[in-house]
């Protein structure tokens, strides 16, 4: 076993050693120095920049704790009223601030010169779109924006159902649905449902809200929408919504057909007159559900084993994570749906979130928040924040092709050969799932905002029919109408990070054309991986996907490229 060498936090040139963010009040002399201070040429600029970062590392760790400890216990007041005082007494006061260091940056006469060096063009670009989209009058409406948001994961994490006489999150319910016993999965799904339902008019006048709140934000920042002010926003310089409609559209003809196939085979083999929703989890071989793992600890242990076997640095970064306390892999109650992977900017150690039983869906989101993490452990020695914070296309592109390449070592939580092969399945099949979810999402999203006065009845008629473009035509919804009408307000991004969800369709393409290579060669594969996420964010989308040896590519031919290396993978298992 490789001893464990635990990070030191850098050290700092700006802020005391000992500093703790507590108020506004200890922080504001920091900004206002920066604010103030000559700058005489490039290195004073450089250094500026240094110090800046390392102000805004701080506080970001300081918020991650927050947040962290707020969705680890969304009972405890004490965590959320913490998160909350950071929200609305510090964060509002920031953003003004952070407004004129970026216009301090970009008047700066060093600036051009800064831009020919590695990773600057990005950053500088992005505080141009920030200085272009900031608004003084959307301050507080952010910071209503984030309060409203909070109560999302505190609704969520309370909905609980009793089955068997046992009280179960949702997450620990819909195991059941993988049982054998139709019976058991139809009370367990019924139930489950039920649940969210009783909430649905709470969660749908909650979307009513944010999104009059969001639109208010856009129309400030002068945009004409939401949609087209995220889009400037997440700093998307290599696609338009041109490009999102094409990619459903893609998707619509390339990987709906499949699912099609998947769903008629599933109904065909379970032996059923009707597939319902209540039988798409359970093994199409009526087999029980695959275990991957006993507990967090069992899940733990094998995950640095699978990761160690990939490449001995890749395992070191999870046995980091778990010897200082950064994962938090069970499912209780009281705690936030989901589960993330949060960077810590200062200490660049991350934090992983989930909500784990014992399914084979939870083994795979820890390789996905793992993937996550290596991104986080591969970039944290850049010299700025802003070098470590890659476009989401990029950071998913990491836990989604960690997914797949880590499915060469399954054997350490599939041991049987015929479960492994189950596992491989079942994998290659979610993404012939996730794909036209993602489009369903993104593209429910462009209508939202694009029609902000829309009424919940019609929102309501609009999710139907972007759920049926995407969804098989074998499934029979006949008795769970209202269910299919709400089932969007399980997806917490909606609620959370809007727009932010299309980068999964986008990634879960790179991934694909990543593992091709990596089943060509591991070692280039894998080298090209790393090389990519090393990346950071010191170059465009294209060109980090570009340094993994792939296309930034999601044209009709290339999906229907990758689909077919899908299909001939999932014919040799």
């Amino acid at each position: 076993m490789n001893a464990v060498s635990i990070p030191a936090r850098p050290a700092r040139h700006f802020l005391p050693v000992d500093f703790k963010v507590n108020t506004w009040h200890e922080l504001k002399p920091y900004f206002e120095e920066l604010v103030a201070r000559a700058i005489h040429n490039e290195n004073d600029l450089e250094k500026w920049l240094a110090n800046r970062s390392e102000l805004e590392s701080i506080i970001s760790e300081d918020l991650g704790w927050r947040y962290i400890r707020m969705t680890c216990y969304t009972d405890n007041r004490e965590y959320s009223k913490h998160y909350q005082d950071f929200v609305e007494n510090i964060q509002p006061q920031i953003a003004p601030y952070a407004d004129q260091l970026n216009r301090k940056l970009a008047a700066s006469p060093y600036v051009t010169g800064l831009e020919q060096k590695a990773g600057y063009k990005i950053l500088i670009r992005n505080v141009k779109k920030d200085i272009e989209l900031f608004r003084e009058e959307n301050i507080p409406l952010y910071t209503q924006i984030n309060t409203e948001t909070q109560k999302y994961a505190q609704l969520s994490g309370a909905m609980t159902v009793e089955i068997d006489g046992k009280e179960l999150t949702l997450q620990q319910a819909g195991v059941l649905l993988q049982s054998t016993d139709r019976v058991k999965r139809e009370e367990a799904y019924r139930k489950i449902s039920a649940r969210r339902l009783k909430d649905k008019e709470t969660l749908d006048d909650l979307f009513t809200t944010l999104v009059g709140l969001r639109h208010r934000v856009s129309v400030n920042a002068g945009q004409p929408n939401f949609r087209d002010y995220m889009f400037k926003s997440y700093g998307r310089f290599d696609y338009t919504p041109k490009d999102c409609f094409d990619f459903h559209e893609a998707i619509a003809t390339e990987v709906v057909p499949i699912l099609n196939e998947l769903s008629k085979e599933r109904k065909q083999k379970l032996g059923v007159a009707k597939l319902k929703p209540w039988d798409k989890a359970v093994d199409a071989d009526s087999l029980p559900p695959l275990k991957a793992f006993e507990n967090g600890k069992d899940l733990t242990e094998k995950s640095i084993a699978c990761f160690r076997k990939l490449d001995p640095f890749l395992g070191q970064c999870l046995s980091v994570m778990k010897e200082m306390g950064h994962l938090d892999l069970e499912s209780r109650k009281g705690k936030a749906p989901g589960g993330y992977n949060y960077p810590l900017a200062e200490i660049g150690v991350p934090f992983i979130f989930m909500n784990a039983t014992s399914t084979m869906r939870d083994m795979t989101t820890i390789m996905h928040e793992g993937g996550h993490a290596v991104h986080n452990f591969l970039t944290k020695d850049l010299a700025l924040a802003d070098f470590k914070s890659p476009p989401m296309e990029v950071a998913e592109l990491a836990s989604m092709s960690m997914e797949l390449i880590s499915m060469k070592h399954w054997d350490i939580f599939f041991p049987n050969e015929a479960e492994l092969k189950r596992a491989k399945r079942e994998q290659l099949e979610d993404i012939i799932e996730t794909l036209p979810w993602v489009a369903t999402i993104d593209q429910f999203q462009h209508w939202i905002y694009e029609n902000p006065a829309h009424t919940p009845e019609q929102r309501k008629q609009k999710w139907n029919e972007v759920f049926a473009r995407f969804s098989d035509t074998i499934t029979d919804w006949d008795g769970q109408e209202i269910a299919r009408d709400y089932l969007w307000q399980k997806q917490l991004h909606l609620y959370e990070v809007p727009f932010y969800y299309i980068e999964y369709g986008m990634a879960q393409l790179g991934a694909i054309a990543l593992w091709r290579n990596y089943k060509a060669d591991n070692r280039a594969g894998l080298q090209g991986y790393m090389n990519a996420l090393k990346l950071g964010n010191l170059d465009t989308i294209p060109g980090i996907y570009a340094a993994a040896n792939i296309r930034f590519d999601f044209s009709r031919k290339y999906i229907r490229e990758l689909m077919d290396f899908v299909r001939t993978e999932l014919g040799a298992i």
